[in-house]
Parts: C-alpha cells; structure tokens; sequence
C-alpha cells in the first residue's frame, strides 16, 4: 500500500519548481495503545463534554473555543473568525536561505518529514535540487503554511530523497539560563578527570537507531500478552544495591567495569602499574648488583 502524502504542493528554487509531497516520517502509532474501560462491565467508556458549572452535557454545535481574558472570563472565537485568521496557502515551499548543516541547533527540530516527487517527470528537477544542497553540504530554509499554521522548514538531502523538518519558533524554545542558574562551576582536575574520560573512552560507539531498546514497549506487550495467555510475569529482579561512599571510588569502580567490558587497561591503572613493574626493576637490579659485587678483604 501506497504511503498516503500529509501535504501537497511544489518546491521551488529560483525559476526552478517541481510537484512534491510531504509524507510522516516519526510515527507513534506503532505503539501499544489502549481504550478506557469499565471494570465492573468490561465496557468502553466514552467521554462526555459538561457545563463546567451546570454539569449538563453541551451539544457539539454549542462547543466553540474561547480565549481566557481573566478568571472565568472567556473571549468567545467562532469557528469561522478562526478560519479567517489562518494565513492563506500559496502551496509553495521555496528555497530561501541555505545554512552550513553544522549550524543548525537541534532544539529547534520538531518533527521530520519525507519530501519527495509527487509526479515522475519532476524527478530530474528534484534530484537537481537534492544534489546541489548535498555537494554544497548546507541545509535549505522554507516557510508554507501548514495543518493551518505558517511554519518554517529545515530541509536537507537524505538518501535519494530530502528530510523537510518543522522547526520551532524562537518562542517556543525556553531559556536555559533560569534552568542552569542554580549550577555551580566547578574545576575538576587530576585523576578524576582522566577517569572520567576513561571511562567515555571505553563507551564510544556509532549512531545506530536500530540499536535502541524501547524497554517499557516491550514490557506491555509482553504483559499483554500474559494477560491474554492467562500466565502471570515473573517477579521483576531489585536492584543491586552499591557501596560505593564517594565520587572517587564511584569513577573508580565505574573505570574498572569498562576494562572487564572492553578487555582493556585504564590509563591511571596502567601508569601505576608501570611505575610499580619499573621501581620493582630497579629494586631487584640494585640486589642482583649488591650480591655481584665482590666483597674486600678485610
């Protein structure tokens, strides 16, 4: 089955224009997902909206949204006022600006699209497009409007085709600095520092998403599952409990995990361990002297 495009319009590029589609490219709906349920009647239950005050149900045709001016006070907005404020859509993502991709701040990335060709002759156009913005290793800036909203779009090469990612307005993005106010700046040097960095170093590895592990997924379908087979889960193993009593011996012991995990030496153990093969050198090179050394006649 085909995948069913989310919008549709053309991207364009100076005097250059194709037909393109935007299609999902993150879905949840893979997810085990579940409905509300009567426990005593096993069935679903089914919302209802109510006068907050009267606690009558309310007609959908008398559901409107309203704009809280104060408490309890509402600006009342017709669907159709709404409507009217929507910017209108001209269908066109045209390429504005184009950033280096090393540029972009990830907390600005929403959610990812696929955008591709809608028709076979625009093919050669497209793949111009896509090919430029990969030899030029930049990223390409868009606004259209869409799901009602003018919205700003990050789109780069992938594969044979280009990724189109909503971005968040500035707005959107709160501050950090209140966040990390509270956070002192401390210098952390010697031994700790080096384990700390051991420690990184034995844990380095590649982007792989086909790695990650979804372990609450996994965790109600399994219980689904048992529930369906009639089967209890087994107990779930507590957690080792740790002696570690301070930051140093936690680096220590963390440090030491990583050498059995990656059959490898950590820097601060390996000096110690030279330093001692070389004074024991050098105190058994001294006795082997000492004995060799002919004694004078008294």
């Amino acid at each position: 089955m085909a995948p069913r495009a989310n919008w549709k319009g053309y991207l364009t590029l100076g005097e250059l224009n194709c037909p393109v589609a935007l299609y999902t490219a993150a879905s949840t709906s893979d997810r085990v997902s579940f409905n509300i349920v009567n426990r005593r009647t096993g069935n679903r239950v089914h919302r209802q909206m109510v006068d907050s005050d009267t606690g009558k149900e309310v007609e959908h045709d008398d559901i409107v949204k309203g704009y809280e001016t104060s408490n309890g006070d509402y600006v009342i907005l017709d669907p159709e006022e709404i409507k009217a404020a929507v910017p209108e859509s001209d269908k066109t993502l045209a390429l504005e600006t184009f950033i280096p991709c090393g540029d972009v701040n990830t907390l600005y990335l929403d959610r990812p699209y696929y955008l591709a060709p809608s028709d076979g002759q625009a093919a050669e156009v497209f793949d111009l497009i896509r090919q430029g913005l990969k030899e030029g290793k930049v990223a390409a800036l868009a606004r259209t409007v869409l799901f009602r909203r003018l919205r700003t779009l990050l789109i780069r090469p992938y594969d044979d085709g280009l990724i189109a990612s909503t971005l968040n307005y500035e707005y959107e993005v709160r501050s950090s600095a209140e966040v990390f106010a509270d956070i002192s700046e401390l210098k952390i040097e010697g031994e700790m520092l080096d384990l700390a960095k051991h420690i990184i170093d034995t844990k380095r590895g590649r982007f792989d998403p086909s790695a990650f592990d979804d372990r609450y997924e996994a965790a109600l379908q399994e219980l689904v599952k048992a529930k369906i087979e009639g089967r209890k889960l087994p107990a779930r193993p507590k957690p080792k409990e740790t002696n570690v009593t301070s930051l140093m011996e936690a680096l220590r012991q963390s440090a030491g995990a990583g050498v059995e995990k990656k059959g490898a030496k950590p820097k601060a153990a390996a000096k110690t361990k030279t330093a001692a093969k070389t004074k024991t050198k050098t105190a058994s090179g001294s006795k082997r002297a000492t004995a060799s050394t002919p004694r004078k006649a008294s």
